[in-house]
């Protein structure tokens, strides 16, 4: 009898519904509008891996290479079956899954981005993470405190190494599961 492990990634859900949002494979068909919201300053100033200016070709390398890629698992999040942003996991070997999400601007401040990311925290738990791992921008107050409500605390400071935030100050935050 072979055993096979199966890996994180393997136990995610493809699609996950709140009470207001479905968090869906990123497809194709989400590249119009996604290339819309991502073409935006204020988002591009607060990620670390978001190009700008950011358009179509950019969306469907999204969708086709990264979404579902080797270290990535990422969700679409609609609302009323309209993009209004991602949600993933960022999967590396020896280290834990890293959570990020980003919105566009104008669904920011209606909860939506910890409602998203509540789900994926409870999805990750729920394939056997035991924690998870994610950072904002030190200044980033708002995606700080989605990622307070949701569980996770501030474990310390580090400095962006490399892409659009190199050199800024981060707070890197944590969330531990309790034992089952």
């Amino acid at each position: 009898m072979t055993i096979v492990e199966t890996s994180l990634k393997d136990r995610l859900p493809a699609t996950i519904r709140t009470a207001r949002l479905v968090l869906a494979t990123p497809t194709l068909a989400h590249v119009p509008e996604m290339a819309i919201l991502a073409n935006n300053k204020a988002i591009h100033a607060v990620l670390a891996r978001l190009p700008h200016p950011y358009g179509e070709s950019d969306g469907r390398f999204f969708v086709e290479n990264i979404a579902r890629g080797g270290a990535e698992f990422a969700w679409a999040i609609e609302l009323d079956g309209a993009f209004i942003g991602t949600v993933g996991l960022h999967i590396l070997p020896e280290k834990l899954p890293e959570l990020g999400y980003w919105l566009g601007e104008p669904f920011w401040g209606h909860g939506y981005a910890t409602e998203a990311a509540q789900a994926v925290v409870a999805a990750a738990r729920a394939a056997g993470a035991a924690a998870l791992r994610s950072r904002a921008l030190t200044h980033n107050h708002a995606s700080r405190n989605v990622l307070k409500k949701i569980g996770f605390i501030e474990v310390g400071e580090g400095v962006e190494p490399d892409h659009n935030l190199a050199g800024q100050t981060m707070t890197l935050m944590r969330l531990e599961f309790d034992e089952r």
